[in-house]
């Protein structure tokens, strides 16, 4: 099969032709029919994220079709599916017997220690696969399996706040916006300084405000989520959240915290972190999608311009959220 391979961190992704893989117990086997570009693939595959599988098949945003199963498989040939971040736990520890899954010291996470979705086919775990919604596309879909479940995930950590501020306006910021105002809140959106496209991007999903991170905020939010990966972004948010106010941290990983005045986090507010996720998080969230018209935004790409996608994306340059199509050739 044609794979897109990262042999060492820190180095360009190549073309490759791999042997397809061959489903283990308690795996299956699918086709993949589209894979989302996550900012996580990035921080693997420029070495911020410790200790990868060597050589790796990024992705975790996969949606697929199932082509092998086990006969005892909740899941038949044919079958349209996802596979997320988190593909495996060992369901005993103490995190898995009480619903944290997502902290499981020794959990396995796609496209980063178990091969991803940058290829033709992919294994995957039967147990942290997903049913899909239907009526979007496979391009649209794949967005929702990391951007969408943590941006769940990270408004849930948010609480009932009415004025939530997003930083960083990309493929999660744009999905949550839409369900935060779904559900009668206020989004202040806050992207790059001078970034009027991204603006007024933001505007056009319902935020009621959108402007540089540099920006202060017009009005007290009472919640803040962080997607751009910047430590430095922290006491920005803090300084504009109220008291009682709380600041979460969606990304696997962000640049150092700088000092701050505890007048900042005085008042009773709070900082607070979103680890990976849980099969819980992922069929309430796609439940929500079934229902709610969700424009998702996506910018395609052939798997062989992998490398190219990614490169976009850490220059800021994807609205929305870049997406490979292995049934895509490049030109």
């Amino acid at each position: 099969m044609r794979a897109m391979l990262l042999e060492a961190p820190g180095r360009p992704l190549q073309p490759a032709e791999v042997p397809r893989p061959l489903p283990e117990a308690g795996q299956i086997l699918l086709q993949v029919r589209a894979c989302g570009v996550c900012r996580t693939d990035l921080h693997v595959r420029d070495g911020e994220l410790p200790d990868p599988k060597s050589p790796l098949v990024l992705g975790h945003e996969i949606v697929g079709t199932v082509v092998e199963a086990a006969p005892a498989s909740r899941w038949r040939a044919g079958d349209r599916i996802g596979v997320p971040w988190l593909g495996w736990a060992c369901g005993v520890c103490r995190y898995c017997q009480s619903g944290r899954e997502n902290l499981c010291p020794a959990a396995r996470f796609t496209g980063y220690q178990l091969d991803g979705g940058y290829a033709e086919y992919a294994v995957a775990d039967e147990r942290f696969c997903f049913g899909l919604p239907a009526g979007r596309t496979d391009a649209e879909t794949a967005p929702l399996l990391c951007a969408g479940l943590i941006g769940y995930r990270a408004l849930r950590a948010a609480g009932d706040a009415a004025r939530l501020g997003l930083y960083g306006f990309g493929a999660a910021a744009h999905l949550v916006a839409q369900v935060a105002r779904a559900e009668g809140r206020e989004v202040y959106a806050f992207t790059k300084p001078r970034d009027t496209e991204g603006q007024a991007f933001a505007r056009g999903l319902g935020a009621v405000w959108a402007g540089g991170s540099d920006e202060p905020a017009p009005v007290p939010l009472d919640a803040a989520i962080l997607f751009a990966p910047v430590g430095a972004l922290v006491p920005v948010a803090l300084a504009a959240t109220a008291p009682g106010g709380v600041v979460v941290c969606a990304g696997i990983h962000m640049s150092d915290l700088p000092a701050f005045p505890y007048a900042l986090l005085w008042g009773e507010r709070t900082i607070r972190s979103v680890a990976n996720l849980t099969r819980r998080d992922g069929e309430e969230f796609l439940a929500l999608a079934a229902r709610l018209p969700l424009q998702v935004a996506v910018e395609p790409y052939p798997l062989e311009r992998a490398e190219e996608a990614l490169a976009a994306l850490r220059s800021s340059r994807v609205t929305g959220a870049a997406v490979l199509l292995p049934g895509v050739r490049a030109a």
